[in-house]
């Protein structure tokens, strides 16, 4: 048996093999639904055909052809995606994980469309509208504006579009804030507001995390951590929080972030200056919002290229952030537990293959982890 296994029981690493088999499938379907999906709409003439019904409907400018195709495009998504949701939402619910109503699902599949077409159609306007005045350097102000975008978005997220799914209150007063407190204040990171979001309406696992850049950065714990975990292991997860704030990874990731939307706009850019590729996606030139299906294609292939780099940042970044736990806290053991409770209480796959990792993964596997912890203590006796 492999060293980790100490740390669970065999009923524990039997539920995570066994939900690993009835959740894998469902994550590759998911991943290969969002690349097939887009090529079909983009490197053939069904997304222009799509665009051209729409944007007739809508008026037949390039405004309205730009604006209602990204709606339509995003529909198409999110309709074929559909039963991969419901269906993961029902394995979810199989295994405890998920306590959400059939309504709250809705709702908040309905909000997540919503703010995704509203998005999708003022980006795609923007674009259409930069690539018909400006035809040769459209690319680099569309560059600059989508790196600016990501800050923004950052920027917002805690005040804008996180209240827009969960509630938040401040932490009671008491021995557990006195204690978060106190580790805020040894770590010298500057948050805000020490929150806790309502994440018991959806589900019993546990989490924590910190958001936002500067006067809206805030550290949350969900309810299900407070309730489930002891104060030691809630201040464990806070601490590596704090350890994201502390190596300022929000502002870095995002910066990352920035780099790659710039980058990916000019292979954009590049892609849409290929006859090839506007042959194959019906159109003939890069100014016919018709072409949106092959912008749509082009940024489903970096996605699916880039992601797998971007995990492994990720989990170097989540890596240093335990590192930076255990300074803090000074208390493997409580860090050790703290990783026991997550993995248990969230189902997490026990051994992932390196696959899966390299595919899939945006923190270290759990054996890693708790490994981590372990050597941590050895080296300070």
């Amino acid at each position: 048996m492999k060293r980790f296994d100490e740390d669970f029981t065999e009923e524990q690493v039997a539920r995570s093999r066994a939900r690993r088999r009835d959740t894998l499938p469902l994550r590759y379907a998911s991943a290969a639904v969002g690349l097939v999906v887009p090529c079909l709409l983009g490197f053939t003439p069904l997304g222009a055909a799509v665009i051209a019904a729409v944007g007739d409907l809508a008026g037949g400018g390039w405004a309205a052809r730009a604006a209602s195709g990204a709606v339509a495009l995003q529909t198409v998504l999110s309709l074929v995606g559909l039963p991969l949701s419901v269906r993961g939402e029902i394995v979810n619910r199989r295994w405890g994980l998920s306590v959400r109503r059939w309504s709250l699902f809705a709702t908040d599949a309905l909000k997540g469309f919503a703010l995704a077409a509203l998005v999708s159609a003022g980006v795609a306007t923007a674009l259409y509208a930069l690539l018909r005045s400006a035809p040769a350097r459209w690319w680099l102000w569309a560059a600059l504006a989508g790196a600016a975008g990501v800050f923004l978005l950052s920027f917002l997220v805690p005040v804008v579009l996180e209240p827009l799914f969960n509630r938040f209150r401040p932490l009671d007063e008491g021995p557990l804030r006195e204690q978060l407190a106190a580790l805020v204040a040894g770590s010298g990171v500057p948050v805000r507001q020490l929150l806790v979001s309502d994440a018991s309406r959806r589900t019993t696992a546990t989490n924590a995390y910190v958001s936002g850049i500067g006067r809206t950065r805030r550290l949350v714990l969900w309810d299900t951590t407070i309730q489930q975990a002891p104060h030691e292991e809630v201040a464990a997860i806070a601490a590596h929080e704090l350890g994201h704030a502390a190596r300022r990874d929000v502002l870095g990731l995002t910066a990352l972030s920035a780099l790659g939307v710039a980058a990916g706009t000019a292979v954009l850019a590049a892609a849409l200056r290929s006859p090839a590729l506007l042959s194959a996606a019906g159109v003939s030139r890069q100014q016919d919002p018709r072409s949106l299906g092959l912008v749509l294609a082009v940024v489903a292939v970096l996605g699916a290229v880039t992601g797998p780099a971007f995990n492994a940042v990720s989990r170097r970044v989540e890596a240093r952030a335990d590192g930076y736990a255990l300074d803090l806290t000074q208390a493997p053991d409580a860090v050790v537990a703290m990783e026991r409770r997550l993995a248990v209480a969230n189902l997490t796959d026990l051994d992932p293959d390196r696959l899966t990792v390299w595919l899939f993964a945006t923190h270290p596997p759990i054996r890693d982890r708790i490994a981590h912890a372990r050597s941590w203590a050895a080296e300070r006796p």
